[in-house]
């Protein structure tokens, strides 16, 4: 795979930019960490080279200085909100990056629960947290917020909050996901820090957008697919261009929330010690990019993947949480069409050429290589055996799996398990070609080609199942298919 970014460059940058942030303040920093910490896996695809964990290992470039405070929404845990990704609660997750954090070095001093009133369910994760030794502090909702600044700013707006107790230089404030409250938590803790005498400072980690990248560049129309969701729009920083004559990139919540910041920073310390939204950000991503085109068409890649999910919602759900009319603005702004996927194009020619579901994987050096479905294999079962050939130089007529090996399989889908279908999952093959790999060298000498598949581009002329679909995820193949059923005029799909 080619490489766009240079992750090296990036740590070091990176972990010098914080400690100088650090230095401008009174040795005492909150940040506020957007987006994930680690697993970053949406910033890896359109930043290639960039690695999943560069975050967390920046982190420990500074482990000695910091310490991590988890945020989380009591009214979160009340409604026992769940993490698409992982599907777990909130109040699960906050247990899970503790145990991460530590796991690696870092300090986790706290837990702050924000919008506290008392909740029954909050009440209880407080007693869970107690018991494992692990502090709590409780945030209260202020009427008013965020307009009403004189009361925000007051004894009965932050004042009320309890005062998070930290020992370290640099404070990071991350939570499970978006509106738990991180930036709330550190103007409440400059607030305090300021009443005792400290003058603390605060600043923002956001990877997306990248402030010194053209507001349309793909890598920050890919931000806007990533969050059709949310319905976040890229746009230039007003306040910078006024302050300095640059222009930068920002996006529509800080741009709009910042006059309302520079207001409580001038009641918390006399004078806002920023002039616009991008001088609070801390992000060096954008110093880091080796090969602008490589990043260019992986961010377009990764705006079609967002597109084929959208619509594949549409057909599973009959909705979508993504806005599927931003997205098509996203493709119209990039320059890019549905057929631009080089892996869709040849999936569809197969499935036109035998009338029959195919799948199309892309190697790392270009080649595409098919699968199309047979009695004894789907469509993306078959593709993956030919694209493990192909990585291994195995002839494509060479059977890895006999016939013979796949038939007891099938017969036990069938007699015993209840399946409608013998063909072979993805799973299911991959278990077959294990077996064989025992006594057969091509078998075995495939297998060891398994980890190549990662980043590979993937796509199917049907929709997959959920084995399926999380096969080619535990792979690391960016998968997308079209939105349509192997058989349309069923009215209930196993999924």
């Amino acid at each position: 795979m080619k490489i766009g970014f240079d992750n090296e460059k990036y740590l070091k940058m990176q972990s010098e930019h914080i400690r100088e942030r650090i230095a401008q303040f009174d040795n005492k920093l909150y940040l506020e960490f957007g987006g994930k910490l680690f697993d970053d896996y949406h910033a890896s695809r359109v930043l290639p080279g960039f690695k999943p964990d560069s975050k967390l290992q920046m982190l420990l470039q500074l482990k000695d200085q910091a310490e991590i405070v988890v945020v989380i929404s009591a009214e979160d845990i009340e409604e026992n909100k769940v993490r698409g990704d992982y599907g777990i609660t909130y109040d699960m997750d906050v247990l899970r990056l503790i145990d991460e954090f530590q796991a690696i070095g870092l300090y986790v001093g706290s837990v702050c629960l924000t919008k506290f009133a008392g909740q029954a369910g909050a009440e209880r994760f407080r007693e869970k947290l107690s018991s494992l030794g692990i502090k709590s502090y409780c945030h209260y909702k202020i009427p008013g917020y965020p307009s009403d600044i004189n009361r925000i700013v007051s004894d009965e707006g932050y004042g009320k909050n309890e005062y998070i107790e930290t020992t370290r230089p640099l404070v990071v404030i991350t939570a499970p996901g978006p509106g738990s409250g991180k930036m709330a938590t550190c103007l409440s803790q400059l607030y305090h820090e300021h009443r005792r005498g400290v003058k603390a400072g605060y600043a923002k980690f956001e990877t997306f957008p990248i402030w010194n990248l053209p507001l349309n560049h793909p890598v920050n129309l890919a931000y806007e697919a990533a969050t059709a969701d949310l319905n976040d729009v890229n746009m230039i920083d007003p306040f910078h261009l006024e302050a300095y004559g640059k222009t930068t990139v920002n996006y529509n919540r800080d741009i709009e929330v910042f006059p309302v910041l520079a207001a409580m920073f001038e009641l918390i310390a006399g004078k806002s010690p920023y002039r616009s939204p991008t001088d609070m950000g801390v992000n060096m991503a954008g110093n880091c990019i080796v090969d602008d085109e490589v990043c260019r068409e992986a961010s377009k890649q990764e705006i079609l993947r967002r597109y084929y999910k959208c619509l594949g919602d549409y057909k599973r759900y009959g909705q979508s949480n993504d806005n599927r009319q931003k997205l098509e603005l996203l493709l119209r702004q990039a320059g890019i069409r549905p057929e631009d996927r080089c892996a869709a194009a040849e999936a569809l020619a197969r499935e036109a050429a035998t009338d029959r579901p195919a799948t199309a994987i892309q190697l790392p050096d270009g080649q595409v290589v098919t699968g199309g479905t047979s009695d004894l294999l789907g469509a993306s079962a078959a593709a993956l055996l030919n694209a493990l050939k192909a990585l291994a130089g195995i002839p494509h007529e060479v059977k890895l799996v006999s016939p013979e090996a796949i038939e007891p399989i099938q017969r036990l889908k069938i007699d015993y398990l209840g399946s409608h279908t013998p063909r072979l999952h993805t799973d299911e093959i991959l278990i077959a070609l294990s077996s064989t790999a025992a006594t057969n060298e091509n078998a075995k000498l495939a297998m060891q080609q398994l980890p190549k598949l990662q980043g590979c581009e993937a796509h199917t002329t049907v929709l997959l199942s959920s084995v399926d679909e999380q096969i080619f995820k535990k792979l690391g193949v960016q998968l997308t298919c079209e939105p349509k059923y192997e058989q349309e005029d069923r009215m209930y799909h196993k999924r």
